[in-house]
């Protein structure tokens, strides 16, 4: 169990670290579930960044609404361009932690928030390699996503006392690259509460997000 991590989690995993914009999200006709085409009970998304390649396998046979969602921003490249701009490190251990990136409250970018899929209901956990959305409200989960690394973090999974997060797939090949990111350095003063320290000084940019076959 990775306590330092976990209370950060439970506390600060919602998108920047800041607000989100006063004007409204973009708002297209296809509401999430008919945004893309037909999905396979494992989708495979690529995302290609500065750091290298990362292969994520979501499950959408158990978590159908967030897979879904996340496959719309990949299908109308909203998440090209993008960044992962927080590394949020267990104190004394550089290996153990998460990376968070997305579309960092964007309302250009953004969709509206979708419904909550806990991991009471889904049935996966957040541990190594986990792929989960990041979100302000239980059901503001939109376009930022993070990635657990190192060991297991149950205080993400949900409780009779706390939603928790909604996790939806795992890293299907480059954990290294991942590691790599959660290992970049972060300013010591920017962020906002528990964020403070994690956000890092050159984001690693997301050049494309695609489906893969």
């Amino acid at each position: 169990m990775i306590r330092p991590i976990a209370m950060l989690a439970l506390l600060a995993i919602a998108g920047c670290g800041e607000p989100p914009p006063a004007t409204a999200p973009t708002n297209e006709s296809a509401p999430p579930e008919t945004a893309s085409a037909p999905l396979s009970d494992v989708v495979k998304v690529r995302l290609e960044t500065e750091a290298g390649s990362i292969l994520l396998a979501l499950d959408h046979k158990s978590a159908p609404v967030t897979t879904t969602n996340f496959v719309r921003y990949v299908d109308r490249n909203r998440f090209d361009g993008t960044f992962f701009y927080r590394a949020a490190r267990t104190k004394g251990d550089v290996g153990r932690g998460f990376v968070q990136g997305g579309i960092r409250h964007s309302a250009r970018r953004s969709f509206p928030p979708i419904e909550h899929e806990p991991t009471t209901t889904t049935g996966l956990k957040h541990v190594d390699g986990t792929v989960s959305m990041a979100r302000a409200a239980p059901s503001g989960a939109m376009g930022d996503f993070f990635i657990v690394v190192g060991g297991a973090m149950p205080a993400m999974d949900a409780k009779p006392d706390s939603p928790g997060f909604a996790a939806f797939g795992r890293v299907a090949e480059g954990m290294d690259v991942v590691r790599s990111i959660l290992a970049a350095p972060t300013y010591a003063n920017a962020g906002r509460g528990p964020m403070r320290g994690q956000m890092i000084e050159k984001p690693v940019r997301i050049l494309k997000a695609r489906r893969e076959p």
